[in-house]
């Protein structure tokens, strides 16, 4: 073993993130130890800044308490005022309006219009420019499937508190590295499921981050998910799905949140 590679191992104990900047440079051919070096000066030199997280502990708080939040593709305007008034009369107060039909974000402003008390977020966020889109719709928050950095910094620059998508350690450490601390989960179950979400987010435990698992879960796989300490609330797509607002189903839509509330509680008080 060289010299370098003693003394990486010796001091790694002591400074980890330094050892891992001299690992990699010890380890690289050396016509690109200049750069980096001069990367590793410059991490150095500007200590890394706090950011801010992109959801505040009041909102967190409040999706914590409520512990779902329904999920809906809305294709007509119309209908969704008679969907946000059976989700309410059943006990779900958090909406996730996902931005795939023409007629989502209007959807979304009327529903927030005429339900203000409704915590309305945009779900399938995926460009910056729906960023001011959805803000001017009234959404209170917004999510996405996947971790884009654009949309992050744009999310963030606009004061939108933003939950991106995470099925991997990787996608973890950049939402984490954005500032995130809310992680949709997704799609939950085709990606194994709450045992693999517990294995995969070990390691960042210490981190408090918290999760929205969405995709694949259904009103008899829900309540091991609502278990777990670090599910923030499950995203429920088989509360309200777009087949029953398609046929205007607003009594089973009732009756599919009620259920969903009570499992909440059950699960709740158990944990």
């Amino acid at each position: 073993m060289n010299t370098g590679l003693r003394t990486f191992h010796k001091n790694q104990s002591r400074h980890p993130i330094l050892c891992l900047h001299n690992m990699e440079y010890l380890l690289s051919p050396p016509r690109f130890r200049l750069r980096l070096w001069t990367l590793s000066s410059r991490r150095s030199a500007s200590a890394p800044l706090p950011m801010p997280l992109l959801f505040p502990p009041s909102l967190l708080t409040r999706i914590e308490t409520s512990g779902i939040i329904a999920v809906l593709v809305i294709d007509r305007a119309a209908d969704a005022l008679r969907t946000a008034d059976a989700l309410s009369a059943g006990g779900i107060d958090i909406i996730e309006l996902a931005l795939r039909t023409p007629d989502s974000l209007a959807a979304l402003r009327e529903i927030k219009k005429r339900f203000p008390s409704l915590l309305v977020g945009a779900g399938t966020v995926l460009s910056p420019v729906q960023i001011p889109q959805v803000l001017d719709a009234g959404a209170d928050f917004a999510v996405a499937p996947g971790c884009n950095p654009r949309v992050l910094a744009a999310a963030s620059a606009a004061n939108l508190p933003f939950g991106p998508g995470i099925v991997t350690p990787s996608d973890i450490e950049a939402a984490v590295e954005n500032g995130c601390n809310l992680l949709k989960f997704f799609p939950a179950e085709p990606s194994g499921g709450l045992a693999y979400l517990k294995n995969m987010t070990a390691p960042y435990a210490h981190l408090g981050l918290r999760y929205v698992p969405l995709g694949g879960i259904s009103e008899t796989t829900a309540s091991a998910y609502l278990a777990e300490p670090s599910v923030a609330a499950l995203g429920g797509s088989w509360i309200a799905p777009r087949e029953l607002i398609q046929k205007q189903d607003f009594v089973e839509i009732a009756a599919r949140a009620q259920r969903a509330r009570d499992l909440v509680l059950k699960a709740r008080a158990a944990r």
